[in-house]
């Protein structure tokens, strides 16, 4: 299947990643039906031109589209396959070693199930940020089966093809290890760094620069989707929380010695943040991911 040839499509979850999907797949002329357990989501999704509301009388859509949280995900996938509601499914969960086992252990047809993972951000219950473009050259993460066929692999890449994205495949845990590094271990920090400010004064906080509200940024993110994905990720994070840990009580206890050295202590950890920094940025240029120098971790 190309993309020219998927015409029909479900989107279950209409959420900021949901209705997003599905505003680009509908700007791109495909046939979108909506579903979500709540009337007021699905409405508002359809007002902004998303799709149409599903009904039963719908034949089977060519991909079904789960836009849920991680803990959602295998609920939905099973009973969406038990009604037969289309021919190939994924999903848009942040998480996917977890989704991947558990739809296994549930009796999930595997071989119309691909898992998937756009990097964009985040669902979130309202549609304020929903947005056609939200995909467009951006990363889409494919964790298919073994047993995976090519005709599921093709639809799904259809449909990251018509959301503007880039496929990219992985194995569930390899995903999991780059989005705790990457996305879920830096928004919890962000959050332990903005609890600082819930309490303080309006006088001191307008003292604060751009830096600081940019390190911030990632702690605005809805609590409720967000415990849900660090909940299916939890190994990996805190692997990495342990790792900045070490880094930090390292530097409290270099800071409270006030030994001679501290200033060049203190400047090691300092340089390998800048190099960090300087690394993000250059990887920002690059087309691909596939562009990247390999290095020994993820």
């Amino acid at each position: 299947m190309t993309a020219t040839t998927l015409r029909t499509a479900l989107v279950i979850g209409c959420g900021t990643a949901g209705t997003s999907v599905a505003l680009a797949l509908t700007g791109a002329g495909v046939d979108v039906a909506l579903l979500d357990e709540d009337p007021q989501a699905l409405a508002e999704a359809v007002a902004l031109g998303a799709g149409t509301g599903w009904t039963p009388r719908r034949p089977p859509a060519g991909i079904v589209v789960i836009a849920t949280p991680p803990s959602a995900v295998v609920d939905v996938l099973h009973q969406a396959q038990s009604r037969g509601l289309g021919h190939v499914y994924t999903d848009t969960a942040g998480t996917k070693e977890i989704i991947c086992a558990e739809a296994e252990l549930r009796g999930c047809d595997l071989k119309g199930y691909v898992p998937g993972h756009p990097l964009a951000g985040p669902d979130a219950p309202g549609r304020a940020a929903a947005d056609a473009g939200r995909f467009t050259g951006r990363p889409w993460v494919l964790c298919p089966y073994e047993t995976t066929p090519g005709w599921a692999l093709e639809t799904a890449a259809a449909l990251i093809g018509l959301c503007g994205a880039r496929r990219l495949d992985l194995e569930p845990h390899v995903h999991d290890r780059v989005a705790a590094e990457l996305s879920h271990g830096p928004h919890l920090v962000a959050a332990a760094l903005a609890t600082r400010f819930a309490r303080s004064s309006t006088a001191l906080l307008g003292l604060a620069d751009d830096a600081l509200r940019d390190a911030v940024r990632p702690a605005g993110g809805d609590p409720w989707p967000w415990g849900d994905v660090l909940a299916h990720n939890a190994g990996p994070v805190a692997d990495v929380l342990d790792r900045l840990a070490g880094q930090l009580t390292r530097a409290a206890a270099v800071l409270r010695e006030g030994a001679g050295s501290a200033p060049l202590e203190l400047a090691v950890l300092l340089e390998q943040g800048r190099q960090g920094q300087a690394a993000l940025e250059e990887a920002r240029e690059l087309r691909t991911p596939r562009d990247a120098r390999t290095g020994d971790r993820v």
